[in-house]
C-alpha cells in the first residue's frame, strides 16, 4: 500500500505529468527565444532548412558562447533548429510574373528579315551594268568578284559585330561605336581589294568589281545600323531600291538611272550610318550619356573570342550560296540560279530569331516548372521540335511563293525541297548553338559542310542536288547530336 502508484503495469508510460499551460506572471522576465522568434519571423516562416537560420544569426555576430548564455542552446544551429519549429512555413510569392530576358517583339526580327532580303533587288536593279563575256564557265559576267567580296563581307562584318556586340554588353555604347567606326570601314576596304584581286580573272569581271565594291561599302554601313538597332533607318536607306526595281522591270530604266538609285541607296546607307557614330567617338567621352561610360579598368573582350563569328559567317553564307547557284556551277549555262531559294533562306532568318527568343524563353519556364531532370528534358525536345517546325513550314511557304512569283525559277519540287529544308535545319541549329555560346561547334560544323560541297563541285563528284542534300543531312545530324548533348543539361540554360 506504500509503493509508488507509477509502478503499477496499467500506469507505464504515464512518467510525466500533462501539461498545463499557466500565463507567465507579469513580474517574470520573458523568453528571450520568443523575443528573437518574433524579431526573425519573416526570415524564420521563409527558410526551407534550419540552416539558412542558422547562417542569418550567424551573419548577425552571434557566437556560439553567447547563445548558450542568453538562450540556453548549444550552438547556433542548435537555437536554429529550435525556432524553425517555432515558426509556420509561409514562403512569399513574387510580385509578379518573373522576368524573361529573352522576351522580343515579332514585328522588329520581321523586320531583321526583310532588311537582310531587300539587298537582293541591287542584283536585280543593276545586273545590265553587269553585262559582259562571261569568265568563268555557266556563271554570269561579274559573278566571281560578286561572289568572293560577299564572301569576305560576311566574314568581316560577323566578326565585327560581334566584337561590338561585346562592348555594349558590358554596358559600354561608346566602345562599340568606336569599334564600328574602326572595323566597318576596314571591311569595306578588304572586301573591296578582295572582289578587285578576283576580276583579274577576266576583263569581263571588272563591272562586277566595281559593283562589288559598293557591296561592301554597303555591308559595313548596314553592319553599323543592325548593331546599333538601326533597322528602320537601314529600311529608309533601301527605298530608292525598292521604288526602283519594280519601275525598271516595268519601265526599263536606262543604265544611268539603274546607277543613280543605286548609288543613292548606297549614300543614305552610308550616311544614316555616319549619323550614329559621332556622338559616340569623343576621345574623352564627354559627349556619351553618363550611364552609358565604361568603369574605368575594364578589360577589353578578347579579339580571338570573335574569329569563330567570322567562320560561322563563312559557313553558312557558303552553304546559301551553293543552294542558290550550285545547279550553275556545276551544270553551266543551261542551269538556272534557284534565286527563290537563296531569298526564302534570307527572308526566314526574321522568324528563326524570333523562334530562338521563344525557345530561350521557353526553356527557362521550364526550368522553373519541372521538378525532375527527366521531365525538363522532355519539356525541351518538345519545345525544340515545335520551334523546329514552325521554322520549316515558314521556310517551305516562303520558298512556294517565290517559286510562284518568279519568272523561270526551277521547280522546288524532290530533291530541291529537301535539300532547302535541311539546310534550313542546319542553319537554325547552327543559330541555336550559337545562342548558347557553342559557336565554335556550329562553325566547324558549317565550315565543314561548305568544304565538303566545295570539294564535291570542283571534282564533279556526284548529282550536285543530291551531294547538296547529303551534305546538309549529314550537317544537321552532327548538329542535332551536339544539341541534344548541350540542350539536355538544365545549367546550360541559365543565361
Amino acid at each position: 500500500m506504500s509503493g509508488s502508484l507509477w509502478l503499477k503495469a496499467e500506469s507505464a508510460g504515464l512518467d510525466t505529468l500533462p501539461a498545463v499551460p499557466r500565463p507567465r506572471p507579469s513580474w517574470a522576465a520573458a523568453d528571450p527565444i520568443d523575443d528573437l522568434t518574433t524579431r526573425l519571423e519573416e526570415v524564420i516562416a521563409a527558410a526551407v532548412h534550419p540552416d539558412e537560420i542558422a547562417a542569418v544569426l550567424e551573419s548577425d555576430g552571434m557566437t556560439d558562447d553567447h547563445i548558450r548564455l542568453t538562450y540556453g542552446r548549444e550552438n547556433s544551429f542548435a537555437l536554429a533548429e529550435d525556432l524553425y519549429a517555432r515558426v509556420e512555413r509561409r514562403y512569399p510569392e513574387p510580385d509578379g510574373p518573373p522576368a524573361d530576358p529573352w522576351h522580343t517583339g515579332l514585328g522588329g526580327c520581321l523586320l531583321r528579315g526583310l532588311v537582310f532580303a531587300l539587298p537582293g533587288l541591287a542584283y536585280v536593279l543593276g545586273a545590265p551594268l553587269l553585262a559582259g563575256p562571261a569568265a568563268a564557265p555557266g556563271l554570269p559576267a561579274g559573278t566571281v568578284p560578286l561572289l568572293a567580296g560577299a564572301v569576305t563581307g560576311w566574314v568581316w562584318n560577323q566578326a565585327l559585330s560581334h566584337r561590338a556586340y561585346s562592348w555594349l554588353g558590358l554596358g559600354d555604347r561608346a566602345a562599340a561605336a568606336r569599334t564600328l567606326l574602326r572595323g566597318a570601314p576596314a571591311g569595306a576596304l578588304v572586301g573591296a581589294l578582295v572582289a578587285f584581286a578576283a576580276a583579274a580573272a577576266g576583263p569581263g569581271e571588272w563591272g562586277g568589281a566595281v559593283f562589288a565594291a559598293g557591296q561592301a561599302v554597303y555591308l559595313a554601313a548596314a553592319t553599323v545600323l543592325l548593331v546599333l538597332d538601326r533597322e528602320k533607318a537601314l529600311l529608309g536607306a533601301l527605298a530608292p531600291l525598292i521604288a526602283g526595281t519594280p519601275a525598271a522591270h516595268w519601265l526599263g530604266l536606262p543604265d544611268p538611272a539603274r546607277a543613280a538609285l543605286l548609288g543613292t541607296s548606297l549614300a543614305l546607307a552610308v550616311g544614316l550610318a555616319a549619323r550614329e557614330l559621332p556622338p559616340w567617338t569623343a576621345p574623352s567621352g564627354e559627349r556619351a550619356p553618363a550611364g552609358e561610360r565604361a568603369p574605368a579598368g575594364r578589360a577589353a573582350p578578347r579579339l580571338a573570342a570573335s574569329v569563330p563569328y567570322g567562320l560561322f559567317g563563312l559557313g553558312t553564307g557558303g552553304l546559301v550560296l551553293y543552294a542558290a547557284i550550285g545547279d550553275v556551277v556545276a551544270e553551266g549555262a543551261g542551269a538556272s540560279v534557284a534565286g527563290p531559294t537563296a531569298v526564302a533562306l534570307t527572308l526566314s532568318m526574321g522568324p528563326a530569331e524570333w523562334l530562338l527568343h521563344r525557345f530561350r524563353s521557353e526553356s527557362l519556364a521550364g526550368l522553373r516548372a519541372c521538378t525532375s531532370a527527366r521531365a525538363f528534358r522532355r519539356t525541351t525536345a518538345v519545345t525544340l521540335s515545335l520551334c523546329l517546325t514552325v521554322y520549316l513550314a515558314v521556310l517551305l511557304a516562303l520558298a512556294v511563293t517565290g517559286t510562284l512569283l518568279w519568272p523561270g525559277a526551277p521547280d522546288i519540287g524532290g530533291t530541291r525541297l529537301a535539300s532547302l529544308l535541311l539546310i534550313g535545319t542546319v542553319l537554325w541549329a547552327a543559330l541555336l548553338l550559337q545562342s548558347f555560346g557553342a559557336v565554335l561547334t556550329a562553325a566547324v560544323v558549317c565550315g565543314a559542310a561548305a568544304a565538303a560541297q566545295t570539294v564535291a563541285l570542283a571534282t564533279g563528284t556526284g548529282d550536285p542536288r543530291l551531294v547538296g542534300a547529303g551534305v546538309a543531312g549529314s550537317a544537321a545530324a552532327v548538329l542535332a547530336v551536339f544539341g541534344a548533348v548541350l540542350l539536355g543539361r538544365a545549367t546550360a540554360h541559365r543565361t
